[in-house]
């Protein structure tokens, strides 16, 4: 569902993604890590169709993105680390609005609608202005808009951001149940006990390059660790800073 071929990204001499290869099929919970500056965000937009690669290619639901850029952005979702939201519309309002933009008939949205204000615990604040609500509940009407037309993708930068524990784990099952109904979904994030919890694999980039890809107990059977996500990607980090340290020495 998720296909990138030697995806490169340079900003003037900067090269932020550098020939990444991704291969994630239908139904997958991959989960993209990286430090300050790795290339994951990057990755991300070109994936969702906001910047153009500098070479390779992605294709989202066997579409290519530069070649069938509508077709492709029509069976995904795409949630930014900053989501952008209308401050004078209230949730329902920006819901229908995002149900016309993707060509939804009225009925669908209204019933979809109900099903996930209902699901991240929004019906109280259905009529209220977005300008108004809390940071948490923003990041939840974001993520009740992505989910409205039932994407075949979704490809979401650091979802928990503001939410409180009951609600990131709504958000987090939420997430789960739909990528085991089918839905592919692409997770970036820096909270590691999130990717351990529900990743089914892990990619790490770093630099723009990935250094390593699997399941969580392949990356320990690569690092020889037995211990918790963070120290395996900070082992990974470090043994990869060290050998480009050594390269460019």
């Amino acid at each position: 569902m998720i296909r990138t071929e030697s995806l490169t990204r340079d900003f003037g001499p900067l090269r932020a993604v550098d020939h990444l290869d991704l291969d994630i099929p239908r139904g997958e919970f991959f989960a993209l890590l990286g430090p300050n500056g790795a290339g994951k965000t990057t990755t991300l937009k070109m994936l969702a169709g906001l910047l153009k690669p500098t070479s390779g290619r992605c294709v989202v639901a066997g579409h290519d993105v530069l070649r069938e850029p509508e077709a492709a952005k029509a069976r995904t979702s795409f949630v930014p680390d900053f989501p952008f939201l209308y401050d004078k519309l209230t949730p329902a309002e920006f819901l229908r609005f995002t149900g016309e933009i993707f060509a939804m008939d009225r009925g669908r949205v209204a019933e979809n609608m109900r099903e996930v204000f209902a699901k991240l615990h929004l019906e109280e604040h259905a009529g209220q202005q977005i300008e108004g609500l809390s940071h948490g509940t923003r990041q939840r009407v974001v993520i009740a808009a992505a989910l409205l037309h039932d994407p075949e993708v979704i490809i979401i930068d650091e979802p928990m951001v503001g939410l409180d524990p009951t609600h990131a784990r709504v958000v987090k099952d939420e997430l789960k149940a739909r990528s085991r109904a089918g839905c592919t979904i692409l997770l970036s994030t820096h909270t590691l006990d999130i990717v351990e919890e529900i990743a089914d694999r892990i990619a790490i980039l770093n630099h723009g390059r990935m250094v390593a890809c699997g399941t969580l107990a392949e990356l320990r059977q690569q690092t020889a660790s037995s211990g918790a996500l963070e120290e395996i990607f900070l082992s990974l980090v470090r043994e990869e800073g060290m050998a480009g340290g050594v390269a460019g020495a």
